[in-house]
């Protein structure tokens, strides 16, 4: 992004880097020096994005995601052990627009025509999302306390071109002429020193809008009753966005809205919401609930298992770890281990969400029984009238994922990986479900995949 980048003052570490911008929180009672986690973490992040550029010239989003996620699941916690590292990249995008990642306290403003908000404290784990450059600004702050977000700034003269700066947020202008063009990143620099080398990028990596959750503490705020949202309008039977016939409707293409955004309209009126938002903002009682679930759930669940030579808990019927994708030792005795994620859901628009725990999936399943008996809820839009509030159920049991539809109304269906044909499961029976599964709910469909990569990968 050839774009002026201008630094809002704060205690936060603020980076460019390979035409993007990164803002990395500084949680320590510390002040902030070189030595601090957050700079450690920012070096990391830089590390990546550059790397990232350098595959991806035309638009790095994509990939920094993909990357970024891994990297929150395997290296952040060694930088920063037991305090999660916040932070948020803004990116370009394959397409030409703005590619937006957020994981913890960390907001970004679009500012147009109307103003929109993505919060990272609202989604369960992470926020991934594409959006079209903005008319005016594009911009990211670090939530500190009261989850206040600074109004923008009047554009002033100052540009940070490349490097570092103290800062609680950024604010990158598109309106206007372009900034000068960048000097050449620097090359990246060893964030921190290990006993083992940095996972490198994978080549073989599809660059992918991705958002996933892995709920340790499962953060959801409350959101204030001044800002009014509006459900989305049914759509007319046969329609689509696209101009095809419904009887060319091909799920695996299935039209969707960007979710987890406000769009808070300037002249007063309603602010509007859409998409499909892994993480729906719950009344504060189910809030209580899913932080109670989550701990009891995705950090204390243990079963039978091994470890591999990072020490990572792996499902025993499996020859390579469920977590880096290193190979297992098959002779060693099983052990009592805390089961990690069992996989990633895939959605149609690119969206995914982390199995750490039992979940609920429909078009409105907050308030379901299975939601108040504990179940975290994942909302998914579906005007086309064929998704139930509360449609399916997904159980981790032991070291398996099981889809149970819920007696929905037009049924739940799933495709076993190398099979062309849809099978309809019967309600209420579990069907374990094997990587490359395909589930189509209403007019949606999700895929399950591995979280490791490939084995040496």
């Amino acid at each position: 992004m050839d774009r002026q980048v201008e630094v809002v003052a704060g205690n936060h570490v603020l980076m460019r880097v390979a035409g993007s911008v990164l803002l990395v929180a500084h949680r320590e009672r510390e002040r902030l020096t070189a030595g601090s986690r957050a700079v450690a973490a920012a070096n990391a992040l830089a590390d990546l994005v550059t790397e990232a550029a350098r595959q991806s010239p035309g638009g790095p989003g994509g990939l920094v995601a993909r990357q970024a996620t891994r990297w929150l699941m395997k290296e952040a916690e060694r930088i920063s052990p037991g305090q999660p590292v916040e932070f948020g990249i803004l990116t370009a995008a394959q397409n030409g627009g703005l590619a937006i990642f957020l994981h913890g306290s960390v907001t970004a403003v679009l500012a147009g025509r109307a103003v929109e908000y993505y919060r990272g404290g609202d989604a369960a784990f992470t926020v991934d999302r594409v959006a079209e450059q903005p008319g005016r600004a594009a911009a990211l702050f670090v939530e500190d306390g009261k989850r206040r977000v600074p109004e923008l700034p009047e554009r002033g003269i100052g540009s940070l071109v490349a490097g570092v700066a103290q800062a609680v947020g950024a604010v990158v202008w598109f309106e206007g002429e372009p900034a000068v063009p960048q000097p050449p990143d620097p090359p990246p620099t060893a964030a921190y020193e290990s006993d083992s080398q940095p996972i490198p990028l994978d080549p073989n990596l599809t660059p992918t809008r991705t958002s996933t959750s892995v709920p340790a503490g499962l953060y959801l705020p409350p959101v204030p009753s001044d800002e009014r949202e509006l459900e989305s309008p049914p759509a007319t039977a046969g329609y689509d966005p696209l101009g095809r016939a419904a009887d060319d409707f091909d799920p695996h293409r299935a039209p969707t809205e960007m979710g987890g955004v406000r769009r808070v309209d300037p002249s007063g009126g309603p602010a509007e919401t859409g998409g499909t938002n892994p993480a729906p903002k719950p009344d504060p009682d189910l809030q209580r609930r899913l932080e109670a679930t989550a701990k009891a759930t995705a950090l204390t669940v243990k079963v039978l298992g091994f470890k591999c030579a990072r020490a990572h808990p792996s499902d025993p019927r499996s020859a390579f770890c469920s977590v880096c994708g290193m190979p297992v030792d098959q002779t060693q005795p099983v052990a009592e281990v805390i089961r990690p994620p069992l996989g990633m859901l895939v959605l149609d628009d690119g969206m995914t969400y982390m199995l750490a725990a039992d979940a609920v999936v429909g078009r409105d399943p907050e308030q379901s029984e299975a939601a108040r008996a504990g179940l975290a809820p994942l909302k998914i839009d579906d005007n086309s009238g064929g998704m139930s509030r509360a449609h399916a159920e997904i159980r981790l049991v032991n070291w398996d994922v099981m889809l149970v539809d819920r007696g929905s109304t037009n049924g739940t269906r799933a495709r076993l990986p190398g099979y062309r044909d849809w099978v309809r499961l019967q309600a209420n029976q579990p069907m374990t479900l094997v990587p490359g599964t395909e589930m189509m709910l209403g007019n949606r469909v999700l895929r399950l995949e591995p979280v490791a990569p490939p084995p040496f990968g």
